[in-house]
């Protein structure tokens, strides 16, 4: 399996967002990979494993009744720790219900070693998804 860079990693979850499939997949996870989201409810904060992670990430696209459409406003920022980009952008999506469009903003810290997520941080605008998807 070639080296993926932290870049080439955001790129694979872009690309398996767009395709309506789970945004983190096996292949992109270190088997002990943490996911945090630091606004979730408590019990959705920190997710630990791979199993677990691809687990949550898979019921998480089945839950959502909406269909991602593209990324806007992309900016990835590199750090002075090579195994870490900052990642800010915009996310559409639209609920094939209702047809309406909406779309929210998203700050990731990736960590990837040896090809693979170490740590993923996502900070999401919980208000604007939940405003759109009432």
């Amino acid at each position: 399996m070639p080296e993926r860079s932290p870049r080439d990693l955001f790129a694979r979850f872009q690309n398996n967002t767009l395709a309506g499939q789970a945004a983190l997949d096996e292949e992109m996870l270190a088997d002990d990979v943490v996911v945090e989201s630091p606004f979730a409810a408590a019990e959705q904060r920190r997710t630990e494993g791979r199993e677990q992670v691809v687990a949550m990430t898979r019921a998480g696209r089945e839950a959502l009744p909406i269909m991602f459409e593209e990324f806007r406003d992309v900016v990835i920022h590199e750090t002075a720790d090579p195994e870490v980009i900052i990642a800010e952008y915009q996310i559409v999506a639209a609920m094939p219900e209702s047809g309406t469009r909406a779309q929210a903003p998203f700050v990731v810290v990736l960590r990837a070693r040896d090809g693979r997520i170490v740590h993923w941080r996502e900070y999401q605008d919980r208000t604007a998804i939940a405003e759109a998807l009432a």
